[in-house]
């Protein structure tokens, strides 16, 4: 990719994968109020809102933050297959992005009885407390995968070593300039 077009990849990724994790938090706040609250509109609310959030905000940007991802490794220098912690922070978004669809049955169906006013405090608890300890997880798995992107841990696969030693091998073979070949091209 060109430089400016790496850093607008860049900007996407970061911005998606940012605004995941953000979007991560808010849905968190709202399971904790769901369950905590005493007054029962504002938990029903709480609960048709994380549908809302789930299925417009989280699930379009966890797609966004896998695409973004594959285009940044695939399109930089940084590579797919070359560095462990790319492969961590990919297998993390794929499996994160999985769950986050398999768990979206649960807020649905949670938002559902609460749209329909059938929801009372002591109604569907084991799903709400999942809800909150879901959400709990996928914050913390998020953080991981930012931090692995700010430390960029060293380690490089079997095929990054493979493909650094070509990299140096085709320097070494190439013709290095010498003094001789201006003299050469000049007669």
């Amino acid at each position: 990719m060109t430089p400016p077009l790496r850093k607008v990849a860049l900007t996407a990724h970061v911005t998606s994968s940012v605004g995941w994790l953000g979007a991560v938090a808010a849905f968190l706040a709202l399971a904790i109020a769901g369950l905590a609250g005493q007054d029962p509109q504002k938990v029903r609310g709480a609960y048709v809102a994380m549908e809302v959030t789930g299925w417009f905000v989280l699930v379009p940007l966890s797609f966004a933050s896998l695409l973004t991802g594959l285009i940044q490794a695939l399109g930089t220098t940084w590579g797919l297959f070359r560095h462990y912690w790319i492969l961590f922070k990919l297998l993390i978004n794929v499996v994160a992005t999985v769950l986050l669809l398999v768990h979206m049955q649960v807020v649905s169906h949670v938002a559902g009885a609460a749209a329909g006013n059938a929801l009372s405090s002591a109604d569907l608890t084991g799903m709400r407390i999942q809800l909150v300890a879901d959400a709990g997880a996928a914050l913390l798995v998020l953080v991981v995968a930012a931090t692995l992107s700010v430390f960029k841990p060293r380690g490089m696969t079997r095929y990054g070593r493979r493909q650094q030693h070509v990299r140096r091998d085709g320097q070494r073979k190439q013709p290095a300039l010498s003094a001789r070949q201006p003299s050469d091209a000049g007669g």
